[in-house]
């Protein structure tokens, strides 16, 4: 447990020392994506570098707005705004479809989670009957209605405190309409945001010097895609120190490629031909589904990670709890 925190302490000295260098090389360099006017206070800047939020000051009428995640600066003048076209991450081409409502939920939405959120629970209680692959597959809706839960109860709670607002990570993935409405508008949009600057935008820059808009956005998609995947393997080499396979990473390119055909046909049908949403939303999560237990959820598996995570938060409640620091190895789970 020592050793756990040292790693801690070091981990968030390091970052914090990292925000400190951006805040003061900022004054000396072009206006980035953390860039506001006016400057933030520090702990401000520090909360927006490190959480995927949105900055309103209700002592003014104005938000004060940051660029974060490909968000742009509502005081900025006309010719200095991002076409909308390009803006909120790389939606432009992969979420242009579908029909996100993002922020407008039923009353009864998040008490319908919670619920399901109980009821897993109990099932994880027969564990050593289901499938691997079939725990795995609940143990992913698992986190879909943790992250979902809990970051609306913390921007709740940010918001009525101190005035911040939280973007959402998910927009209801489950009501997609199509691959395409999956990735760019419903699926972990913080990652969707953090790549468009990065990669998107880069990639069709360079592939628009010789092909028209619409082609060079199809080598950006795909690209997007290609980083996103060797993210995971990355993360997946970091949760279980096994070997990569390179499954994860031919997950994303699959899926990049699917979205580059899906819009090449959507183009060419020039809104002439549609699918019914209850036609191609089971579709669409179907395509997911399949690639992800043939290639998604294999090495998530190998890697132990609904034990390893199950641990962590017992270990975690142990210190909410009972103010005892111990480590994960030192505590077992009732699940598994």
């Amino acid at each position: 447990m020592e050793g756990e925190m040292k790693n801690f302490v070091f981990v968030w000295t390091t970052v914090l020392a990292s925000l400190l260098f951006c805040r003061k090389i900022s004054k000396v360099i072009a206006p980035g994506p953390l860039y506001s006017k006016p400057p933030l206070p520090l702990s401000k800047f520090i909360l927006t570098a490190c959480v995927p939020i949105k900055i309103s000051d209700k002592s003014q009428s104005k938000k004060i707005s940051t660029q974060v995640n490909g968000k742009s600066n509502p005081e900025a003048s006309e010719s200095e705004k991002p076409d909308k076209s390009q803006a909120n991450g790389h939606r432009s081409e992969i979420g242009a479809g579908g029909d996100s409502k993002k922020g407008k939920k039923s009353p009864i939405n998040y008490p319908i989670k919670f619920v399901v959120f109980v009821l897993l629970l109990k099932i994880y209680e027969y564990g050593d009957q289901l499938h691997p692959l079939m725990k795995m597959a609940l143990f992913c809706v698992h986190i879909y209605v943790v992250l979902d839960v809990g970051l609306a109860m913390v921007a709740y709670l940010a918001r009525a405190i101190v005035g911040f607002e939280l973007e959402p990570q998910f927009d209801e993935p489950y009501l997609a309409t199509s691959l395409q409405d999956f990735w760019g508008k419903r699926w972990n949009l913080m990652v969707t945001g953090i790549l468009h600057p990065t990669v998107y935008l880069p990639v069709r820059s360079i592939f628009g010097r010789f092909l028209s808009r619409d082609l060079a956005s199809l080598p950006a998609v795909t690209a997007t895609f290609i980083v996103s995947g060797l993210m995971h393997e990355l993360i997946f080499y970091y949760l279980g120190r096994l070997k990569p396979t390179w499954e994860v990473t031919w997950f994303f390119v699959i899926h990049g490629v699917l979205v580059s055909v899906e819009l090449v046909v959507k183009r060419a049908v020039g809104g002439r031909f549609r699918l019914p949403a209850v036609v191609s939303g089971p579709l669409a999560l179907g395509v997911v589904m399949a690639t992800s237990f043939w290639l998604f959820f294999p090495p998530f598996l190998r890697c132990e990670t609904e034990l390893r995570s199950c641990k962590e938060f017992v270990a975690f409640m142990e210190l909410v709890v009972r103010g005892r620091f111990v480590g994960p190895n030192d505590v077992s789970c009732p699940y598994y």
